[in-house]
């Protein structure tokens, strides 16, 4: 039984697939991807944290874990926020964090000790999502933490792999990543067209996307402007995508191809028309894995195709003689020579790869050493498989509980993943917002004329074009977008913003264009709301507005600074009665 189990391991968590059908490039290419994406987070996050998360922030990730650990003794409460800020959590220790990761992330694009870059990115990544409170907790988060958990087992180790032909992807690891893939869009899927917003079901639900997501571009403003029966096409495209066609990835090598350039096309349209930070990236990123190494070889410049052919053990004339279209077809399976030592027993020192080994090499090793290197092989592969088996239920039980969520299965797996974000469900824009709310924030020394304090990326200014951010992520502003569809009872960090603007905290100022006060900071401070449309052709051509727009009203108290320094509310929201 026990060499049943041994052989059922190796194979599902042991080294894969290599040649034609194997993976070796697709993993090459999305690592350097990953990486680049790490970067931009990090990258994102240098200029904010201190204005999110330092001690003058706007939720410290000092403060929430001192309030952690008032409810959470012991060592749990390092599991309920397992984050490095516990040792410091002071505006160097923030921006280190920030450093650090992009370091890490360009060292991974690099090729540099891949492995050890992955686990040095997700802990530093793990470390701000833990602390930050309402500025993470985004689906695309839980996307990143959970590729990069899985692609620590995927990548080659060593500190120069190359592209790592000696060791291939494990079957686990490449299907864990072709199922991460899957539910994003499955689960979204589902969550529209079975999620309870009509609009999906009569197919509207894209007449007013373009001008409603958190941060829109100038291709939507034209987009928006479209005829209705585009519109219409668009979501119906959308929902047949992500329920259908996605699940080409279980068929045969031509439909996974298919399906790779169909949901590309979806995902490029999405990343020209909004601004969703990494979140489109990371998914087109993924779909590399619907694809083998015979069809990526054919987008290789002509000169290094020779090598990479050797490396990777592929015949070269069976790929000149291919036609038109024949990269379609499946590719052909090498069959090893018998002279030849078999690549799993190589990276696997068992009794197969013993015997491989040259006489005096099997000679000058200590029968003991043998034992030692096989106990800690094996032990390291059943690790490998229990963590890759502990995600893979995870994963399965989101996914079948989005399917039938009445299915009597163990949830306790997955709610021990939870702090760590590793395995996560996925329902993107199941309910549809079908108004464009804008909270903006406006000081005065007098309280009669009001000056707004300018924003670096979401709508402001009528005549300002919205433009393409990302993958870069402005959190604050996109919380701000969340925070106008709820009240601010239920984002205190919107007063929160309206007292350090009082103190011209230079912290909060840095998430906004400038400072309106500089020279001394205002006497009051309020937050209003606007609802904001696209305007139409014509008046763009007239008035070169981009937007229109109109009051409702204040959002959140207004706030005076008194002389003596205290802080007072100066007027209530409509219908709110003060506390007595």
């Amino acid at each position: 039984m026990g060499s049943y189990a041994q052989r059922a391991v190796r194979w599902w968590a042991g080294a894969g697939i290599s040649g034609p059908s194997g993976h070796v490039l697709s993993r090459w290419l999305f690592l350097r991807a990953l990486g680049a994406i790490y970067f931009s987070a990090f990258y994102s996050l240098l200029f904010q944290m201190r204005g999110l998360l330092g001690p003058n922030g706007l939720l410290p990730a000092g403060s929430y874990l001192q309030e952690v650990a008032k409810v959470m003794s012991g060592p749990s409460r390092f599991w309920y926020a397992p984050t490095l800020l516990w040792l410091m959590s002071n505006n160097g220790a923030l921006l280190a964090l920030c450093w650090l990761g992009m370091i890490a992330a360009l060292l991974l694009v690099l090729n540099l000790w891949p492995r050890a870059m992955l686990a040095i990115c997700l802990l530093l990544f793990l470390s701000f999502v833990a602390a930050a409170e309402d500025f993470s907790g985004y689906q695309s988060d839980g996307m990143l933490l959970g590729a990069g958990f899985i692609c620590f087992f995927l990548a080659p180790g060593g500190l120069r792999p190359g592209l790592g032909e000696k060791e291939p992807p494990s079957r686990a690891t490449l299907f864990l990543m072709q199922l991460l893939w899957f539910s994003i869009y499955f689960e979204s899927g589902m969550a529209k067209f079975f999620g309870g917003d009509p609009s999906w079901r009569d197919f509207s639900a894209m007449n007013e996307y373009y001008q409603n997501g958190p941060l829109p571009t100038w291709i939507g403003w034209y987009a928006h402007q479209l005829p209705s029966w585009f519109h219409k096409a668009t979501a119906v495209t959308t929902v047949f995508s992500e329920l259908v066609v996605v699940g080409m990835v279980f068929l045969p090598r031509i439909f996974r191809i298919v399906c790779f350039f169909l949901l590309t096309l979806l995902q490029i349209g999405i990343i020209l028309t909004a601004n969703y930070a990494f979140l489109n990236y990371l998914v087109l990123a993924l779909a590399i894995f619907l694809l083998d190494d015979v069809f990526l070889l054919g987008f290789v410049p002509h000169r290094w195709q020779q090598p990479i052919y050797e490396r990777l053990n592929i015949d070269l004339g069976e790929m000149s003689r291919r036609k038109s279209f024949s990269w379609l077809r499946r590719p052909p399976v090498e069959t090893p020579d018998a002279a030849e030592p078999d690549e799993l027993s190589l990276l696997n020192p068992s009794s197969a790869s013993r015997e491989v080994l040259t006489t005096a090499e099997t000679r000058a090793t200590p029968a003991s050493i043998w034992s030692w290197r096989e106990i800690m092989s094996d032990a390291v592969l059943w690790t490998k498989a229990f963590f890759l088996a502990w995600v893979l239920y995870a994963t399965l039980f989101l996914l079948l509980q989005q399917i039938s969520p009445g299915l009597p299965l163990p949830s306790k797996p997955m709610a021990a993943l939870e702090p760590f974000r590793i395995a996560n469900s996925y329902g993107l824009f199941g309910r549809m917002t079908w108004s464009r709310y804008e909270i903006e924030f406006q000081g005065s020394d007098d309280g009669v004329s009001w000056m707004p304090y300018p924003f670096r990326y979401k709508p402001q200014a009528l005549n300002e074009a919205p433009g393409i951010y990302a993958p870069y992520q402005p959190r604050f502003e996109w919380n701000l977008w969340f925070a106008s569809l709820g009240g601010w009872r239920e984002n205190p960090f919107v007063v929160r913003t309206e007292q350090q603007l009082l103190l011209n905290n230079q912290d909060v100022l840095s998430l906004f264009r400038f400072n309106p006060f500089a020279g001394s900071p205002p006497t009051h401070v309020r937050a209003v709301i606007w609802q904001y449309w696209f305007t139409d052709r014509a008046t763009k051509k007239s008035t070169g507005e981009w937007w229109r727009r109109e009051s409702r009203g204040l959002y959140a108290p207004a706030l005076q600074r008194m002389p003596d320094g205290k802080i007072i509310v100066s007027e209530w929201t409509q219908g709110l009665v003060p506390p007595p």
